[in-house]
Order: structure tokens, then sequence, then C-alpha cells
């Protein structure tokens, strides 16, 4: 019996319904469709425990080929599963489930697995007809759902802290205890007014991790001290959108840009950090720059809807990560910031950076 959650049923309705719809959607910032972007789908690939099978059509059936066997299954049967499948989705509020009458109609074309093969980076991949160049390339794609609970981006770890170090005053033992103290439910946003009602300011130091900085150096060069001021921004306000984040650093300049001509320096510079994290930048590996496998995400949407996002349409997919995330609290103790702690003769506080899409 096969049992899975949210996310990895999403997994087996993304096949089902972007095999009967034979076409991709293109969307926008906003999650909206582009009409204007449509890409008629040749054949999909899937890789699975048993080996990769592949999705093509013959007029009105879908030609499922496989290690030796060859299936050939109406177009119309994966439509209805689809559609069972989506309804059986929204209904369900347990966190991990079976569903037997989609693993029997799988199961008759040898699809035996909910998810993909681990070992390969891309949930799905899809040879799309691009009508625009005339060319067929064969695109990768990792699967977000809003089906079930919202995926992070880039989840928190003692990687992802940022170091400032607390200038214009030397605060007591006693001032240190009693900001460290503070446990109210806004405890980092209370513990560093604190720090500022003591004549204390924070200044951005270094990541944490040298491993993180210079990846983000990497990206560009003025990433750790922007993402530095971001977090800031995001523990010491209301605002936590990354797209409003970005649009109030923009109007405070911290870094000082030359902003006569409007150069979009902050928005560029973080669509960049936010698609070098979904193409596989990790905090704790060295990034080289080299993309994953996956160019892009198909985000099932709560209406069962299907869109396409890719480094293929780079702009799109740019747009759609600012809009769609937003920075969120992450443990306190279990990733060490959030304290004012002493090194050698100075004084220092570490804040913390995950991300999260929003639902």
């Amino acid at each position: 019996m096969l049992t899975g959650n949210k996310g990895e049923w999403s997994e087996i309705y993304t096949l089902l319904k972007i095999i009967s719809d034979k076409i991709l959607f293109a969307g926008d910032s906003d999650l909206n469709k582009i009409e204007s972007l449509i890409f008629p789908i040749i054949k999909i690939l899937r890789d699975e425990s048993n080996g990769t099978y592949e999705y093509a059509y013959d007029s009105d059936l879908v030609i499922i080929k496989g290690n030796e066997e060859e299936f050939r299954i109406p177009v119309s049967q994966f439509q209805e599963k689809a559609v069972f499948l989506l309804s059986k989705l929204k209904e369900t509020t347990s966190a991990t489930f079976s569903i037997p009458e989609i693993e029997s109609f799988i199961n008759s074309f040898n699809c035996i697995s909910l998810k993909a093969k681990s070992s390969v980076k891309s949930d799905i991949r899809i040879v799309i007809h691009d009508q625009r160049t005339g060319t067929t390339p064969e695109l990768g794609f990792s699967i977000k759902s809003q089906l079930g609970g919202a995926s992070t981006l880039l989840n928190a770890g003692k990687t992802t802290n940022f170091i400032y170090e607390i200038e214009d005053t030397v605060l007591s033992d006693n001032q240190i205890i009693e900001i460290n103290d503070i446990d109210s439910r806004s405890k980092i946003k209370d513990r560093i007014e604190k720090i500022k009602s003591f004549e204390g300011a924070l200044s951005f130091s270094q990541t944490e991790s040298s491993i993180f900085g210079n990846n983000l150096t990497l990206i560009d060069s003025a990433l750790p001290k922007i993402l530095a001021e971001i977090v800031y921004l995001f523990f010491t306000s209301g605002y936590s959108k990354m797209v409003d984040l970005v649009d109030e650093i923009s109007k405070i300049n911290p870094l000082g840009f030359n902003l006569e001509t409007n150069h979009p320096f902050y928005t560029y510079k973080i669509k960049r950090f936010l698609t070098d994290i979904a193409l596989g930048m990790m905090p704790s590996k060295v990034w080289t720059g080299e993309l994953d496998a996956t160019g892009g995400y198909l985000v099932v949407k709560e209406d069962g809807e299907i869109l396409c996002y890719h480094i293929y349409n780079r702009n799109e997919f740019e747009d759609y990560l600012l809009n769609n995330t937003k920075l969120e609290t992450a443990s306190s103790t279990r990733h060490d910031f959030g304290v004012v702690y002493k090194a050698d003769t100075k004084q220092f506080f570490k804040l913390n950076l995950q991300i999260r899409f929003l639902k």
C-alpha cells in the first residue's frame, strides 16, 4: 500500500494532470497563467525506482514505455484520475494517507512510487515544443504544491546565521543578562529593542559560515551585507514578505548605491540570490554556480491548476520567487542565535535567515 503526504501525492497528481492537459502553462509573478506562453508537451520522463518511464502521445492515447514493456492508455483516463485525486487531496486532513483507486491505476502501467527516484534532482522532466524558437528542449522541474503546507526555499541552520557586532556602547554583565532573559513572544525583536535602549547598535560583521558567506559573495560581492540588512529589517519591523523587505531596503539604501538613474540594485541582486537557491545553492556546500539538473518549478495551485516556472523563462521565474517568498523566525535555541555574547573584547548578536514560500 502506497502512503504519502499531500506533497508526495501532489507528484502523482502533477504527472496525471500534465499528461491529460498535453500542454504546460507558464505563470507570472502572481501565480496567474500567461496566456501567450503555452508549451505543447511532446513527452514526459519520470525516473522511478524500477527505471525511467516515458510518456508520449498517439492521438488520444498515452504511450508509456518502461524498460521493456509498453502500455497504451486513453488520455481520458488520466483526466478522470487527476480530477479524482485532486478532490481527495483537497478533502483529506490526515498527515499521511493512501488512495487505493489511484494506486491501482498507476500500478497498471508499472508506476510504483509516489516520489521520483531520490538520487535524481528533478522530480519530472518534460520535453516541450517551443513555438517561439522551433526547438524541443528537455526541461527538468521540481514540484512545489500549495495543496499541503508551504515549503521552504532556504532552510534555517547555524550556517544561515548572520553575526552583528554591538557598537556605540559596552554592555555591562547585568545588562547582557537583562537582554538575554527577555522571553516574550517576539523575544528577538524585543532583545534588539533593549540593546538599542542601552544606546547599542547592531553592525553586520560576517556570516557564521564562511562557506555560506563565500557562496553569497560569488553570486554578488554586496550580497552578504544586503542580506544582513534585510534580516535585520525583518527582525525589527512588521515586514516579512521578501518583496516588501526588498522595497523597504531599496528606499533605505544602506549600501549607499547611486540611485539617481533608478537602477534596481537590491531587487536585481536578491532575485539572483533566490534563483541560485532554487537551482541548487546550499549554505553548507561550496557553490560553484553550476545549476542543478532541475531548471525550474511546477507549482500545483490550491485549485489544482499547474503552472511552470523555468530558468528558460528567467524573468518570470525570478519574479515568482521574489513575490512568493517570505522570511520567518526559526528556533533560536536550535540554531543558536538571538543572544548577546562576548568574543575577545567585543560583544555580538546573531540573527538567522530562513525563507519559506507563501501559502
